[in-house]
């Protein structure tokens, strides 16, 4: 008998240009809806193997299925010879379209032989030679979204193949995923990506695992979207909430769009986050030719106030001076990897501005002072209205240029650029 597959919500976002992402009500993320599980499932929670948000490469939004052993490895050096690697990008992931069409003769998973012609343990152990962490693709369907074999009916067996090839990190999708009749989609992905979950768990080694479930359920309903965004985080270490965010061939105009999208959605899920289980609004592309100065910086200070994982996808070999300082840029690595491990709020919402409060470790705030719109504006908010502490005085950091500034309550942004965030690191008193 056959049974409807689900499809994935979209590789890309091609085709969602900049009207249709700012058209009424998308970007207007809902608060969310309680995220409590459903009580006919026991499960018992996957490792905190993420105590700080992940960070690294993927190969996904710049080579898709473009991928071999050099690419992979190149990029790997340049993480190392950049530097980036010793400010904490040291996981990196293969994404989809590294295996043969087929499984071995033991139904086993196959490296394309062309590809990846040593295999990828080689590979792993090429990474782990470096320092570096070795993260791989899956799918809990029956083939990933770019139709190769995918884990559905092989769980235990692709986890423990992972394990002897010394994967530290999985990535799993939910393409291709087969809904019995009389059974609901939430149902079979919940049993799905727990079977996954529990053979990771079982398989004799520490995987970080990467949920991609609340991805195929962001235009289901704001209650059920969260509710699985509930169990997604019982079942691993972070999770996808939302679309991909756009590929290298997009347009720069959708480039933005998607980055603005996935921001202002992932900015909405606040309440769903908790520390060592982290939304995912997906890549950085900073590095990106296509991107702006203020565009890479804005997302790169917009996800570390998300306390998102930050992996970049790009060429790292051909990043350039300016990438290379916004990606490396400690003071910002700090506030999204702070071990306080909470996610800014949305503190202050305009027509075309948003400014974003986090709370860190040793009492100091982040504040955000995000400019989407396409003028420069002065942006500015009390401390008060940030929900920081009371206090006589605030010294202020510019996260970016290191200046510092002295505020009597009120955090003032003066002409931020376009498409600009101005990211301050906030102490009282």
């Amino acid at each position: 008998m056959s049974h409807p597959s689900v499809p994935r919500i979209g590789r890309t976002v091609a085709g969602l240009g900049t009207a249709a992402v700012c058209s009424a009500g998308l970007l207007a993320a809902p608060a969310p809806a309680s995220a409590s599980p459903g009580a006919r499932h026991t499960t018992r929670p996957y490792p905190n193997l993420a105590t700080t948000p992940p960070m690294g490469w993927n190969n996904w939004s710049y080579y898709a299925c473009r991928i071999n052993e050099k690419v992979v490895l190149d990029n790997a050096r340049a993480l190392v010879r950049t530097g980036l690697a010793r400010r904490g990008y040291d996981t990196v992931t293969v994404d989809d379209c590294w295996m043969s069409r087929r499984r071995g003769p033991r139904d086993e998973l196959v490296p394309d032989p062309v590809k990846f012609p040593h295999g990828m343990a080689y590979v792993g152990q090429q990474l782990h030679r470096m320092g570096l962490r070795f993260g791989i693709y899956t799918d809990v369907g029956t083939l990933t979204c770019e139709k190769y074999p995918g884990s559905l009916g092989h769980f235990r067996q692709d986890a423990q193949l992972f394990a002897r090839w010394k994967v530290d990190y999985v990535k799993a999708d939910g393409c291709n995923v087969p809904v019995p009749r009389g059974r609901g989609k939430e149902e079979t992905y919940r049993d799905l990506y727990g079977q996954l979950s529990s053979a990771l768990r079982d398989a004799g080694r520490p995987i970080t695992f990467s949920v991609s479930a609340p991805a195929y359920f962001q235009f289901d309903g704001d209650r059920v979207w969260h509710r699985v965004i509930g169990w997604s985080s019982e079942l691993g270490n972070l999770w996808r909430g939302g679309r991909d965010v756009a590929g290298r061939k997009s347009s720069p105009a959708t480039k933005w769009a998607s980055i603005l999208y996935n921001f202002r959605y992932n900015a909405n899920l606040a309440e769903l986050q908790r520390p060592g289980r982290w939304n995912d609004p997906d890549f950085l592309l900073v590095g990106d030719s296509d991107l702006t100065r203020q565009e890479m910086r804005s997302q790169m200070s917009l996800w570390a106030m998300m306390a998102a994982p930050l992996i970049s996808s790009t060429d790292v070999g051909k990043l350039s001076g300016a990438a290379r300082e916004i990606l490396g840029n400690e003071r910002v690595i700090a506030v999204d990897q702070d071990p306080l491990g909470v996610q800014g709020r949305i503190v202050q919402q305009g027509r075309d501005s948003t400014v974003l409060a986090k709370p860190l470790a040793n009492g100091d705030w982040a504040i955000a002072l995000f400019n989407a719109g396409d003028a420069a504006r002065t942006l500015s908010i009390t401390a008060g209205a940030a929900g920081l502490p009371e206090a006589g005085s605030y010294r202020l950091r510019d996260l970016v240029t290191g200046r510092g500034l002295r505020s009597d309550g009120e955090i003032v942004a003066r002409q931020v650029p376009a498409h600009g965030t101005v990211l301050y690191r906030v102490t009282p008193g």
